[in-house]
């Protein structure tokens, strides 16, 4: 049998060769097919990926409130202004902004919050010898840690000392090891961030932070902060809550460019939920309460980055679907062509088929014949499709940044899938040839 296999293959073989453009032209289909299978799976891959890494740095369970500057805030303003009948004369109302105060009433009255911590940003340099870099400067509570995920790769955790007595210590970013304490262990030793010197008592582990999630998600790169009590902050940098120059000169109507534009306490708040079911009920609660201590102004935005990953997932899934759609129907037109020039390959080739019945050749034998030539067009095509979607999943990735993984899954599958096509379309071709009568066949003219 495996006698009879091997030449009914060399036989096909020999025909594919004789009439090499055709069998290529034939084959362009499933080319084509098989490159598109391989992108789509390549680039669902790394769509997955990169939404489990962004998961990972959002946290599933957690929401994002972001105060408004006074910019944003007219905006929206504005726009509910179209909506609704404003009277001439009405003066716009006082909020206090985002503040810690505001924090505290969210943990106290929302009961499915388990942890939230707030994120005060204030943008210096940070210097160690003759090295110095620009950094951000964050003051966070105990929590933060444990919402983010964060682990050190080396020295110890804020202790609650370091909070309550607002003490000059930090945790450095991983990268600002390297370019702050290139030959040094930075654990112990001092680095002066604007004014102060702040003492090293931990190193971040590294986050991984490409550039089209920092910017497709609006984060920072938490590998070049410098994390310090939220205390430590509030007193030694930066406490908007307080009344200073700036807002006397807002309520007086200046309109100078020396203004800081926020006047919130706080620039972030991130909270966690034990119960991913429990955000939507949670961020209605929570809105409503920030209102109200707001005197009805919206100076505040609330993120549910599960919501946002699960629309970009949408979005990536519809167009996969719209890939795969156009990956099928380049398979079955390539499926059609092998069957076309197949049935075509028969009725040329009617004599050596009578010949070949004539000398002893069994119906198997050449249905054997017709179906491997199928299936060798089908898996040639196959091969040079899987070439040329993994360098389209290359040059995609080059190209545009979006991630794409090509694993040995996906090419066994396509390999799969083109042979296949070739096994579907060719029988029909080869079942024909196999059962012809040999008298008619010889008398073919």
């Amino acid at each position: 049998m495996i006698k009879h296999f091997g030449y009914n293959f060399k036989i096909a073989t020999e025909a594919i060769i004789q009439n090499k453009l055709r069998s290529v032209l034939t084959s362009l289909g499933i080319i084509f097919g098989v490159s598109s299978v391989i992108a789509m799976l390549a680039i669902g891959s790394g769509a997955e990926q990169a939404i489990l890494e962004k998961m990972k740095l959002l946290g599933t369970n957690n929401i994002i409130i972001l105060p408004l500057d006074r910019e944003k805030q007219q905006e929206i303003s504005d726009e509910s202004e179209e909506n609704s009948d404003k009277k001439e004369g009405t003066t716009e109302k006082f909020t206090p902004g985002f503040t810690l105060n505001d924090l505290d009433a969210i943990t106290k009255i929302v009961k499915s919050v388990t942890y939230a911590s707030p994120e005060i940003i204030y943008e210096t340099d940070a210097m160690h010898s003759s090295l110095s870099t620009k950094i951000k400067l964050v003051g966070i509570l105990p929590e933060y840690f444990k919402i983010n995920n964060f682990s050190l790769s080396k020295g110890n955790q804020l202790h609650e000392s370091n909070y309550k007595f607002a003490e000059n210590v930090c945790i450095i970013g991983y990268s600002l090891k390297t370019r702050l304490f290139p030959t040094d262990d930075p654990i112990g030793k001092f680095v002066k961030c604007g004014e102060h010197w702040l003492k090293v008592v931990g190193i971040m582990d590294e986050r991984s932070m490409s550039k089209e999630n920092i910017q497709s998600l609006n984060i920072r790169d938490y590998n070049l902060d410098i994390y310090i009590p939220i205390n430590t902050m509030l007193l030694r940098y930066i406490n908007r809550s307080l009344v200073t120059k700036q807002d006397f000169l807002r309520e007086r109507g200046d309109d100078s460019k020396k203004i800081d534009p926020n006047y919130h306490q706080v620039d972030r708040a991130i909270i966690h939920f034990a119960e991913s079911g429990e955000i939507n009920k949670s961020v209605e609660i929570i809105e409503r309460l920030l209102l109200r201590r707001h005197n009805g102004v919206k100076d505040f935005e609330i993120v549910v980055p599960e919501l946002l990953l699960q629309q970009e997932q949408s979005t990536k899934r519809i167009f996969n679907i719209v890939l795969g759609a156009i990956a099928s129907i380049s398979l079955i037109v390539g499926g059609i062509g092998i069957m076309n020039i197949m049935l075509a390959s028969v009725m040329e080739r009617t004599k050596e088929i009578g010949i070949r019945k004539a000398v002893g050749a069994r119906r198997s034998d050449i249905l054997t014949q017709f179906l491997l030539e199928a299936v060798a067009i089908s898996m040639t095509g196959g091969i040079i499709g899987i070439i040329l979607g993994v360098t389209v999943g290359i040059l995609i990735e080059t190209l545009t940044g979006i991630t794409t993984i090509i694993t040995p899954e996906s090419v066994f599958l396509s390999f799969f899938v083109s042979i296949s096509v070739g096994l579907i379309f060719g029988i029909t071709p080869a079942r024909r040839a196999s059962k012809q009568n040999p008298i008619e066949l010889l008398r073919y003219e």
